[in-house]
């Protein structure tokens, strides 16, 4: 009866929950994904995605903890049968012809940028941009060039991350979004790229 009570408790909760919460979740896993694909698409098929590590499995827990995580399962599994998958399910959007737009200027951009990410007179910033890094990698005639093209660079990644959260009627997501971005970003980076990370200059 005890066991009864605490599973309608929980369903009840997790149902109120759900109600409150599933329209607004960000699906961090899937815009992860989209931004792989995204930046594969700017920078090349030679980018992939960095591979990830696995957390550690957590040592075992008491047969008490164990018994409850059983019951939240259950719980679990119960409000999944009662919610609809396809409610249940997020993806991201990225193939509004803004965002084709956005991703065609950026591709042809990158193969004037490249030169000097190699080079590392740009940078790739912790706010998923990039910038200068050193001024004296990059030739003294191409200084004014390389400085416009990071600002239109950035311009539109910055438009990009906002038509993203606009084309899957979040805007609110414009800031998981950018997090999101710079990070795969860093991650997709070549091997001697220079990238922020915690206020410092690393190379890949």
């Amino acid at each position: 009866m005890k066991l009864f009570k605490w599973l309608t408790g929980t369903v009840s909760g997790l149902m109120l929950v759900s109600c409150v919460t599933i329209n607004i979740y960000f699906p961090a896993a899937a815009a992860e994904k989209a931004a792989d694909r995204i930046i594969e698409d700017v920078w090349g098929p030679g980018t992939r995605p960095g591979e990830g590590t696995e957390p550690e499995a957590e040592p075992a827990q008491e047969q008490s903890s164990a018994i409850e995580a059983g019951h939240r399962n259950i719980a679990i599994n119960m409000l999944n049968w009662l919610i609809s998958p396809a409610a249940a399910q997020a993806d991201i959007n990225i193939n509004s012809p803004a965002i084709n737009e956005l991703k065609a200027d950026m591709k042809e951009r990158h193969n004037q940028l490249e030169p000097f990410y190699n080079s590392g007179g740009i940078g790739l910033t912790e706010d998923g941009l990039i910038t200068v890094r050193d001024a004296k990698a990059i030739p003294l005639k191409d200084r004014n060039k390389v400085n416009a093209l990071v600002a239109d660079e950035n311009k539109d990644r910055k438009a990009l991350y906002a038509e993203i959260a606009r084309a899957n009627g979040h805007p609110e997501w414009q800031d998981d979004i950018r997090q999101t971005f710079a990070k795969r970003w860093i991650s997709n980076a070549a091997k001697g790229w220079w990238y922020q990370q915690g206020g410092s200059w690393k190379q890949k």
